[in-house]
């Protein structure tokens, strides 16, 4: 067996982890081709996830760091082209059989080991998404939704609660969900990644906190409130009809193919979660039965069903798994909705968080994301401790991976952490927001590759997270903050930047040792939420000097910002949050009568389109509805800007000043507008030929080759006008 093989089978952790660099330093190119080779038919066999899986990343890592360095090696080569092809279409396992038959036949070279290296990487992680989806759909609670495959057979009914209404001229009641998000204390090396959680079980720990938000001098008064809300009601139309008020997006879907097209428009995460609550069970994919059969079944017939989504005041890349939140949120209403929890309203029970979990996961792997396995921690109450947990006979992943593809919580009450330390946490610690929105899932990539090949340094990085952890639970317990914010400080700058020194930037560093120079031994620490720094971001301070330390850190923000605008990159301007821990997890409300009204967003975003049509073309519940919040905006001080923002979508302006006699066609015409190409592209629009959503070209592009006089070789004789 070779040297290789035995560290990936090994049971001793001595020798099972031990680093692949040290092996390949010392190694010759001949002795890394054979261990390549033997790597290459050991991963093709093995029937464990975790010997696949780190063997296609040693051969990943061999081709792409080791061999192109090794002495004996050639620097240049040819690709196959087919070879490549197959890169594109996701077809690893072709790619790798011609690239391995290549480096037979032409010998070892640096170019074929790119390709390899390329093609090993991307299987790996492919091997890594289709067991997570196999473990999803092994969970008791979600089998039946994958042997459902006609409406005749769905299970599920709409609770009558939800039906009943005095008239036709009543409104349907609606299920308002809503959920706090979740903050990290401590991840102890980004281990809830799926695949961590599932091959290192015991190091698998994440400590966090529901917190309700909002933005420092924002709307509410500061009140920090559920930052995101789902809405669940019937409708009077047998279509199901997805909003998302914070993306200005509706649609009306009346088909099976179009819940299942989540590249048609901004609405995958409520399609998701339609699918993963099992109103359209995934097993209906591909079924040609329409979507009004089926709907017929779970409401009645002529019933529809509308699921309205609602994030306040977040931006993007706040760190604090809004998307993960909002996708429990609203499969949590629809479960609510359809008999699927024991009540209605109200919180949830312990298994019915731990099914909405999973149920999370399986919409975010349906709408192709990833994420880790604490994101929708704002299902749970208050404090609580997440833990990895061994796989064991009778559960899906026994004999597959060490570890279960769901933690177990553990609810830290007050008798863990008292009252008195929830408090003292909340006034000490200056939530904020950045202004960068980077894409995090490039680390949490690097963090499975730092994993899996034990590079000496990370390894001994992600052992010290681990005692970090424990340290931050045994003060938090103490109700010791400033050693927590000592804690959190030494993790970010020790431990998580010797794993993943990109999790940091300048913009970071710079924000930390300005607020150390300004408030001294008054700042506690910093620390980091989510995968990077830059976005949602933690500092503690001394409770005496919270309130001088939240306007300052504004100013030191917007100031840093400016200075580094231009090497680094923003997405917004810098916020501060007020925050406060939420007690009840994700919780449900009903609203009758004339309160069953949307949030005033939706009625900005669809009322105008409404108001614009011959009322004798709107259902007798649509004109109800209006009627309704018309009187709540007259009646309600909180709504009173709502009917002037409502009159600036209906009437827009087509006049500008000075041109008050002119009108609309004559404007047209001034400014060239083309009715006949406005009509073309519209129709395309509509028909899904064109759309930025698809990022499809039209038919009718015309796309060539490029010829070798289009190009030059910048490598050699490069003319001197281009130097």
């Amino acid at each position: 067996m070779s040297a290789l093989i035995e560290i990936i089978t090994a049971t001793d952790p001595t020798v099972r982890d031990q680093s692949l660099d040290v092996f390949c330093q010392a190694a010759s190119a001949d002795e890394l081709l054979a261990e390549c080779a033997a790597l290459d038919k050991f991963w093709r066999k093995s029937d464990n996830l975790y010997e696949r899986v780190r063997a296609l990343f040693f051969l990943y890592a061999i081709h792409r760091f080791h061999l192109p360095f090794k002495d004996g090696m050639a620097g240049k080569g040819f690709v196959p082209f087919d070879g490549y092809t197959n890169l594109l279409k996701r077809r690893f396992e072709e790619a790798i059989d011609i690239f391995l038959a290549t480096q037979e036949q032409d010998g070892p070279n640096s170019s074929i080991s790119s390709a390899l290296a390329s093609a090993y990487h991307n299987l790996g992680f492919q091997t890594l998404a289709d067991q997570v989806r196999r473990s999803v759909r092994s969970d008791l609670g979600n089998q039946w939704m994958f042997r459902t495959g006609h409406p005749s057979d769905h299970p599920l009914r709409v609770r009558p609660e939800l039906i009943k209404r005095p008239n036709s001229n009543s409104l349907f009641p609606i299920l308002r969900e809503t959920t706090p998000v979740r903050m990290d204390l401590t991840h102890s090396g980004w281990s809830d990644i799926f695949f961590l959680g599932m091959d290192f079980p015991q190091g698998a720990r994440v400590l966090n906190v529901s917190i309700d938000l909002s933005v420092r001098g924002g709307e509410g008064n500061g009140q920090p409130k559920p930052p995101v809300e789902a809405y669940f009601r019937v409708i009077d139309r047998p279509v199901l009809r997805l909003t998302s008020v914070d993306l200005n997006t509706t649609a009306e879907i009346s088909t099976l193919r179009e819940v299942f097209d989540f590249a048609r428009d901004y609405l995958g995460l409520l399609k998701a979660a339609v699918i993963a609550a099992g109103i359209v069970p995934p097993g209906m994919e591909g079924a040609e039965q329409p979507l009004a059969d089926l709907l017929a079944q779970v409401v009645g017939p002529g019933y529809g069903i509308e699921l309205v989504s609602q994030v306040n005041g977040i931006p993007k890349g706040s760190r604090l798994a809004v998307s993960t939140n909002l996708l429990a949120c609203l499969i949590t209403v629809c479960m609510r909705a359809t008999h699927q929890t024991a009540t209605l309203t109200g919180q949830l029970s312990e298994n019915e968080r731990r099914l909405v979990a999973a149920r999370a996961i399986l919409g975010e792997w349906l709408a192709g994301s990833g994420g880790g396995w604490q994101d929708s921690g704002g299902v749970w109450p208050g404090i609580k401790l997440i833990e990895g947990v061994e796989a064991t006979e009778g559960t899906p992943e026994f004999g597959i991976s060490k570890g279960r593809l769901l933690p177990h919580h553990t609810i830290l009450g007050t008798n863990d952490v008292s009252t008195e330390t929830r408090q003292k946490l909340q006034d000490s610690l200056v939530l904020v927001h950045g202004g960068m929105a980077q894409d995090v899932g490039p680390i949490l990539e690097m963090v499975t590759e730092k994993y899996l090949l034990r590079s000496e340094a990370e390894w001994d990085g992600r052992q010290e997270a681990i005692r970090i952890f424990d340290e931050v639970v045994a003060d938090l317990r103490a109700g010791d903050i400033p050693a927590i914010g000592a804690a959190t400080h030494r993790n970010f700058f020790g431990p998580l930047q010797a794993i993943i020194p990109w999790a940091s930037n300048l913009y970071t560093e710079t924000l930390s040792a300005k607020a150390k120079a300004e408030f001294g031994d008054d700042f506690w620490g910093f620390w980091m939420l989510g995968g990077m720094s830059g976005g949602g971001m933690g500092f503690i301070f001394d409770p005496k000097v919270k309130a001088a330390a939240q306007e300052r850190l504004q100013g030191i923000m917007c100031e840093t910002k400016s200075e580094l605008e231009a090497g680094v990159p923003f997405a917004m301007d810098p916020v501060v949050y007020d925050f406060a821990i939420n007690e009840n997890g994700t919780y449900a409300d009903l609203f009758t009568g004339d309160a069953a009204l949307m949030p005033p967003g939706y009625y900005i975003l669809i009322a105008p389109g409404l108001l614009r049509r011959d009322p004798q073309h709107l259902s007798p519940f649509r004109q109800a509805e209006l009627d309704r919040f018309g009187a709540a905006c007259r009646t309600r001080p909180e709504l009173s800007g709502i009917v002037p923002a409502l009159f600036d979508r209906i009437l827009p302006r087509v006049t500008q000043e000075g041109e008050g006699d002119q009108d609309l066609e004559t404007l047209l015409a001034e400014y060239g507008f083309d009715r006949v190409q406005h009509e073309q592209i519209r129709a395309d629009l509509r028909g899904g030929r064109i759309g930025l959503s698809q990022n499809r070209l039209p038919v009718s592009s015309e796309i060539k080759d490029v010829l070798p006089e289009d190009v030059f070789d910048a490598i050699v004789d490069i003319p001197d006008h281009y130097r």
